[in-house]
């Protein structure tokens, strides 16, 4: 009697699982393109959200400065300037120096634009509010851009004596020569 083996032994063959060389060639190449296409978009997309939270900082800067004033009966201000190539921000009383005034950083890749009408004084852009909240003219914007380069714009204006605030962005046509309004 012939005894059979209930385990059938094979010979071994190659492999065929995973993926031929072409295959991932071809892989690479789709994700290499797909990365081109994409990228630009995702960069315009996260300056654009750097500028949002950069124009929100100046609007709570000038919020608070406001508030500040109409609390203490006092002049307060808030302060921008770009130090190093670093765009900063801060809020003080009116009295104090500006250069003693404890200053916060914007991301690195904010900057003050060139469509920006607060007048420049020793290197410090400021708006003040009296012991009223009020604001002294001139009015004006501070405008925010990309070191990045780019059309995106934002901007805060003050648009009144009782010192209103708001945001703007930019736009295609002009308004009086400034494309963020």
């Amino acid at each position: 009697m012939t005894s059979h083996s209930k385990h059938n032994h094979k010979i071994p063959y190659p492999s065929t699982a995973g993926y031929t060389l072409i295959e991932i060639i071809i892989i690479v190449a789709i994700v290499g393109i797909l990365s081109t296409i994409i990228a630009p978009s995702w960069l315009s997309f996260i300056d654009r959200q750097r500028l949002n939270t950069a124009q929100d900082q100046v609007y709570r800067a000038m919020q608070e400065a406001k508030s500040n004033a109409t609390k203490d009966k006092i002049t307060w201000q808030a302060s921008f300037r770009e130090e190093n190539g670093v765009t900063q921000w801060a809020v003080h009383p009116e009295t104090l120096v500006p250069a003693a005034a404890i200053w916060y950083n914007f991301n690195s890749n904010i900057r003050i634009d060139q469509e920006t009408t607060r007048k420049l004084s020793n290197g410090v852009r400021q708006v003040e509010f009296d012991y009223k909240g009020n604001t002294k003219p001139p009015f004006g914007r501070l405008t925010l851009s990309s070191k990045n380069g780019g059309k995106t714009k934002r901007c805060v204006y003050i648009s009144t004596l009782i010192g209103a605030m708001r945001k703007g962005q930019e736009h295609s046509k002009a308004n009086d020569g400034k494309y963020c309004y």
